[in-house]
C-alpha cells in the first residue's frame, strides 16, 4: 500500500500479510509462497477494449486538458506527490505540441491529480501515469481523469488502451473493465 500510496487494502496486501506472518507455511511450500507473493503484489500491465467505449455520465467537472502554463505547477505536483520517474515522463510530454495530459482541481482551484496517455516513452495506446493526491482519493477524481483520457484515445481511433504497471489493479477492473495481461516472466 505504501509503495503506491494506496488507501484501500486489496488481496495482494492480504496475501503478503499471510505469508509474512507464516500463516501458510504448513500448507504451501516456500517456493510457492514466493510465487504467490510475486503474483499478488507486483504491479501488472492491463488492457481495456475501446471499440464500444462510452464516456460515463458521472464525471467530476473540475478537469481539463493541460496547457503550456500548467507545466511547472504540474511537474512540481508530480515530484512532491509521486516520483522522479513520473516527473521526467511529464516533462518529456511537454515537448509535444499538445501534451495528452489531463489535470484535476479541487473547489479551491488547487491541483489534485493528473492523468496522461501516449507520454510514457512515447508509447502509443499507453495510458499512464496517473495520480491523485492522497488526501483527495476516493472522490471519483481518478475515475474521471482515466475516462477523459480513454475518451480521447477512443476518438483517436485506438482499439485498446494498455494500462502500464498498475498497482491498484482492482480500480481499473471496476473503472473500465480492464483485464490483467498475463505475465510471461513470472
Amino acid at each position: 500500500m505504501q509503495n503506491y500510496n494506496q488507501v484501500y487494502v486489496n488481496e495482494g496486501h492480504l496475501l503478503k500479510a499471510l505469508i509474512k506472518t507464516n500463516m501458510l507455511e504448513k500448507f504451501v511450500s516456500e517456493e510457492d509462497m514466493k510465487l504467490i507473493l510475486k503474483l499478488g503484489t507486483t504491479s501488472r500491465d492491463l488492457v481495456t477494449h475501446l471499440h464500444n467505449y462510452k464516456f460515463p455520465n458521472t464525471i467530476s467537472t473540475n478537469i481539463r486538458r493541460v496547457n503550456r502554463d500548467d507545466k511547472d505547477k504540474l511537474i512540481q505536483f508530480v515530484e512532491s506527490h509521486f516520483s522522479q520517474e513520473w516527473s521526467e515522463t511529464i516533462k518529456c510530454a511537454f515537448l509535444s505540441a499538445t501534451p495528452s495530459i489531463y489535470i484535476a482541481f479541487d473547489n479551491n482551484g488547487d491541483l489534485v491529480g493528473f492523468a496522461a496517455f501516449d507520454v510514457y516513452q512515447n508509447k502509443k495506446c499507453y495510458f499512464g501515469p496517473m495520480g491523485v493526491a492522497k488526501s483527495n482519493r476516493v472522490k471519483g477524481i481518478g475515475y474521471s481523469l482515466l475516462h477523459h483520457c480513454l475518451k480521447d484515445m477512443h476518438e483517436i481511433g485506438y482499439e485498446y488502451a494498455i494500462i502500464g504497471g498498475a498497482g491498484p489493479i482492482e480500480f481499473y477492473e471496476k473503472a473500465c473493465h480492464a483485464v490483467v495481461i498475463p505475465a510471461t516472466n513470472m
